[in-house]
């Protein structure tokens, strides 16, 4: 008896948080070692198509890093990055648009397999993503930053109440393909699609500060709070574009943006429908909040 009070505690929890995102679409990045794991992946997906039977939009955008460097050894190419940038000659570019071809065509048949509808779609067709070749220093070659996003096919998908499942491969405008780093794809459909939010998956809890070999978790931040920890280096490393692709979607009005670890079951629900969380929300506030001072 009290484990089924229990259950209907959750539920009633739940409550307002379906309500509140009723028909709202919400913008997943799912990537990394998680997305290789069949147990958090499972987890990942049946959040994903619990949100859609409650009415939600979720869209999900993925990647594909350690499937496409396998991918890369077995045809004999050693995978080189500059400055965190993988080096994307055009032999790798048809590796990686083929690699997330296959990762998108899973993700797409293990939805189906939980009940819900679903469509894969590359980020090249109907000029989902349009990019341009990132410039720099160095070359790294079919490396794209976003320029454009054509909602067209999403908006029509959703409304239909399939989940759109985005590979991060986008088309140029000198019709050349290019890879795009999956959390500014991510960050750029969030805003195309007016969002109500972009969760970012991971395989940390979120945002921590390490303070006498202890590790604090901060469970909400501030655009000011993010960019200060970016700055004072605390945030570092990876964890760097998931934590700018959060501040890009704040300043394109994206109401709130969450950094969550997949490997946690059930992390999604546990984040957006329950009152604490469990990982590190960002939200658009004036001021640094009082968590940060003293940093």
């Amino acid at each position: 008896m009290q484990d089924a009070i229990k259950k209907s505690e959750v539920l009633i929890e739940a409550l307002p948080y379906i309500k509140k995102f009723f028909k709202k679409s919400i913008v997943i990045k799912f990537g990394g070692n998680s997305l290789d794991d069949a147990k958090s992946r499972k987890s990942v997906l049946e959040d994903i198509v619990f949100m859609n039977f409650a009415g939600m939009r979720p869209i999900l955008v993925h990647g594909g890093g350690p499937y496409i460097n396998e991918k890369l050894e077995q045809a004999g190419i050693k995978p080189k990055f500059i400055n965190g940038l993988r080096v994307t000659d055009k032999k790798t570019m048809e590796i990686v648009d083929d690699s997330l071809i296959e990762v998108n065509k899973k993700l797409v048949q293990e939805i189906k397999n939980l009940g819900a509808e679903a469509f894969g779609l590359s980020g090249k067709e109907n000029r989902l993503i349009v990019a341009k070749k990132l410039s720099g220093k160095h070359d790294v070659g079919h490396v794209g930053k976003v320029k454009s996003v054509d909602t067209t096919v999403l908006d029509r998908l959703l409304e239909d109440n399939i989940i759109p499942v985005v590979s991060p491969v986008a088309i140029g405008e000198d019709n050349d393909l290019y890879n795009v780093n999956a959390d500014e794809a991510a960050s750029n459909i969030a805003i195309a699609v007016r969002a109500e939010k972009l969760v970012v998956l991971t395989n940390q809890e979120g945002v921590y500060q390490e303070v006498n070999n202890e590790k604090h978790l901060f469970r909400s931040l501030s655009l000011n709070d993010t960019e200060y920890l970016i700055k004072k280096g605390i945030i570092n490393g990876g964890m760097i574009p998931k934590a700018k692709a959060c501040l890009f979607v704040l300043e394109g009005k994206v109401k709130k943006a969450h950094i969550v670890n997949a490997q946690l079951p059930h992390a999604l629900l546990l984040e957006i429908f329950t009152d604490k969380g469990i990982g590190t929300e960002i939200v658009k506030l004036g001021r640094r909040t009082k968590n940060t001072e003293g940093i």
